[in-house]
């Protein structure tokens, strides 16, 4: 699918460039975009990716990660049948999810990137997505916000007197849009078309035996769970000193949601090696062996990021996303849909930053507070750039058949503007 999706950006935005005498920006918008696609997402990416990397090695050596895979193992294996309770793609999903969950976007890609790469593990058909990964992906795509970030710090920058009052929305949103992602991947892997063969639907012997057993991990003496504690009470402490700083000027809930933001990633930081020390693990060697990992996977998705981040931003530079609103205002309006939000809906799964720009925009025309921006920011926290995930996710394993991993990605990201629209309308409409 993307095969057709990604041609028909690309010959549409040549087109319309013509028609409309952009050419010029159309060819300045994909230089840029492969430029940025390197230097700005790729590069950058490798440092990050060497980071997480090193110490998802230490949580995997130290056991962290497979105690969080087994407090899930029912719902993951039920998700995931396919994949063997004890492998260690559990327990870098559950990680990659819950990095999600609270909005450490930074730490979810390479998290999301790990994953992928022990789904590969298991994968019979190089260069076609597993069922799993595609299962992966639809969860990743629509996973459920407790507190995004990026969206309530837009709202704050613009002044909104109350900027967390979408986590309420956007969390009931994200609960439908994964919903819908779940049962859209698992309905679609059963249809002909995107069924892999019997033969090779299942987990092969070989792939069996590469599975470990399950290990047992070391755990920290009685003074190291002292150690523990009084780490964690001093980050209870910083928690506490933030908010009641913060309280000063705001209010309570965005004080300890941006407490949270601010304290959660030098906690795990800190706490995995810390852990990992108390159980006797070579910290700084299994940092360095993970991290090895990071710049190699940045490398190998600058093609797929190339490809996709340069359609996008020629169609968007020769006009393509406000021709189309302009021509659907009639059918947005049959369905409600308020047409300055369309461009943000049909930016949000193709770029990032591109509908950030557009909601930065929507917010100085219609202001912080109007139920338009509510809309625009419940939507923006709700769903997620759904072609640039695919791209980078698969590109780190080389997949090129992506199956029905987009159709679902998509489906998802409809369910949750159709969501934001309904739950916002019912919970600030006057």
């Amino acid at each position: 699918m993307l095969n057709y999706i990604w041609l028909a950006l690309v010959i549409t935005a040549v087109l319309l460039g013509g028609f409309n005498g952009h050419l010029q920006e159309v060819t300045t918008a994909a230089f840029d975009a492969c430029k940025n696609a390197v230097m700005t997402i790729a590069l950058p990416l490798a440092g990050v990716m060497a980071l997480w990397l090193g110490l998802m090695k230490i949580a995997e050596k130290s056991g962290l990660v497979n105690l969080l895979a087994r407090a899930l193992r029912p719902l993951l294996s039920w998700l995931f049948p396919d994949v063997p309770a004890n492998h260690p793609a559990m327990g870098s999903m559950v990680m990659n999810m819950a990095a999600n969950m609270l909005g450490l976007s930074n730490a979810a890609t390479p998290l999301g990137l790990r994953a992928m790469q022990d789904l590969e593990k298991l994968n019979t058909r190089s260069g076609t997505a597993t069922n799993a990964m595609c299962t992966f992906l639809a969860i990743n795509t629509s996973s459920i916000q407790l507190i995004p970030a990026t969206t309530v710090a837009l709202l704050a920058a613009a002044g909104s007197k109350n900027p967390t009052a979408i986590i309420g929305t956007a969390f009931i949103a994200t609960c439908c849009s994964t919903l819908a992602g779940i049962l859209a991947v698992k309905a679609l892997e059963r249809l002909p078309i995107y069924a892999l063969p019997a033969a090779e639907a299942a987990i092969p012997n070989i792939a069996i035996e590469n599975v470990p057993s399950e290990e047992k991990f070391a755990s920290p003496k009685w003074w190291g769970n002292l150690t523990l504690f009084l780490f964690a009470a001093c980050f209870l402490w910083f928690a506490w000193s933030f908010i009641a700083t913060s309280h000063e000027s705001k209010s309570l809930l965005v004080s300890v949601v941006e407490a949270i933001s601010y304290l959660a990633i030098p906690f795990l930081i800190a706490f995995f090696p810390l852990y990992a020390s108390l159980c006797r693990i070579p910290v700084y060697e299994e940092f360095i062996e993970g991290a090895k990992e990071g710049f190699q996977v940045s490398i190998r998705i600058i093609p797929y990021l190339v490809a996709i981040i340069s359609a996008v931003a020629m169609f968007r530079a020769a006009g393509g996303i406000d021709i189309m609103a302009k021509t659907l205002r009639p059918l947005l309006a049959a369905i409600h849909l308020p047409a300055e939000l369309f461009p943000l809906v049909l930016m949000r799964p193709l770029s990032g930053s591109g509908s950030n720009a557009l909601f930065a925009e929507l917010l100085q025309s219609h202001g912080p507070d109007s139920l338009l921006a509510k809309m625009g920011a419940t939507i923006l926290g709700s769903t997620e750039t759904t072609f640039y995930v695919i791209a980078v996710y698969f590109g780190s394993v080389a997949v090129r058949r992506s199956r029905h991993a987009v159709p679902a990605g998509l489906i998802a990201d409809i369910v949750g503007v159709i969501a934001s629209i309904i739950i916002c309308r019912l919970v600030f409409a006057a």
